[in-house]
């Protein structure tokens, strides 16, 4: 696997590399041919705390995990953890969907155990009346209603917008056109 390893506010050293290099090598045992991954490593500081992402692009789908720790190295033990939970819990929804489609980056030769097997499943449906507004007045709405995101017909961009709150408290808005 290609790693890609970046520091915002921090130095990344060999032995950080060495370190999320050996980790990330847990996973490529998951892809057909490693060596045409190119994995993304981002490494934060903020305060105390530094957190890691990684995102993973196929041609098909893109893995992404992040954990934050005081410890950096905790957390890129937990964050690699994550994301071969990701491909394991999945491997049934990947596989039905790409059996069949050549170039599939996949190695699907693994097995997964019961525990990994949990079926998400949709338990409610919910149909909303979108009433056409403006962002500012779907501020006001999500801050009424306290959730974390609020969909809304948006009338300055003249599309459905998906308001959501972000981790650091402010909003991001997503346009579908």
């Amino acid at each position: 696997m290609k790693i890609v390893i970046r520091g915002d506010k921090i130095t990344v050293t060999k032995s950080i590399k060495d370190y999320i290099t050996e980790k990330l090598g847990k996973l490529d045992k998951y892809f057909e041919n490693p060596k045409n991954i190119e994995c993304k490593v981002l490494i934060k500081v903020k305060n105390i705390d530094q957190s890691i992402e990684i995102t993973v692009p196929t041609s098909k789908f893109t893995l992404r995990a992040e954990e934050r720790n005081e410890d950096l190295y905790s957390a890129i033990d937990l964050v690699i953890d994550k994301l071969e939970r990701q491909i394991r819990k999945n491997k049934d929804r990947l596989g039905k969907k790409y059996k069949n489609i050549p170039k599939f980056e996949m190695n699907m030769e693994f097995d997964v155990s019961d525990d990994e097997l949990e079926k998400e499943i949709i338990v409610k449906r919910k149909n909303i009346d979108m009433k056409p507004m403006d962002e500012e007045e779907a501020l006001i709405q999500i801050e009424m209603l306290n959730h974390d995101f609020f969909v809304f017909k948006n009338i300055d961009e003249d599309c459905v917008s998906v308001l959501y709150r972000r981790k650091d408290g402010s909003f991001g808005i997503i346009n579908v056109k």
